[in-house]
């Protein structure tokens, strides 16, 4: 009679299969593609580029209130297409019962200066305390002194 030996240890597997892991980071992916779009609040403006520009924290909010002027004129409270003469009654409604009276202005840097202007005075005139001008950051140009200096002559 012969003793059977079973070798099952020869048999074992010890690469690790990625595909799974794949699979999950690419549907991963395709949801933050999908969803980053999504995020932006408000409709899409061509912001004005500056050197030295204030962080606005408060804007990003979510009940942050925000008016975008267009290029061609229109206005935007928020996502809605608003009027420029119904805007200072629509932000008097919004600010009627909150504290903090602040209104961000998301304005195109090719928008005509008059109608930036007009938006600026209806919404000052809806009682606003404090008013932000949104703009972006300027691209540091080779000439540009390194962050860290200060410039000399204060």
């Amino acid at each position: 009679m012969a003793i059977s030996k079973r070798n099952e240890g020869a048999k074992v597997n010890s690469d690790i299969n990625v595909t799974p892991m794949v699979d999950v980071m690419l549907v991963l992916l395709i949801v933050f593609m999908v969803i980053t779009p999504m995020l932006q609040k408000g409709v899409s403006v061509d912001l004005a580029k500056v050197n030295n520009p204030s962080p606005m924290a408060d804007a990003d909010k979510e009940d942050a209130l925000i008016v975008a002027v267009m290029r061609d004129g229109k206005v935007f409270f928020g996502n809605d297409p608003t009027p420029a003469d119904q805007l200072t009654q629509k932000v008097k409604d919004r600010l009627a019962n909150r504290l903090d009276k602040r209104v961000f202005v998301r304005a195109d840097a090719r928008a005509k200066f008059g109608s930036v202007v007009s938006v600026v005075d209806n919404v000052r005139a809806a009682g606003v305390d404090q008013l932000g001008l949104l703009t972006d950051q300027k691209k540091t140009t080779t000439g540009a002194p390194p962050a860290g200096s200060a410039p000399t002559g204060q």
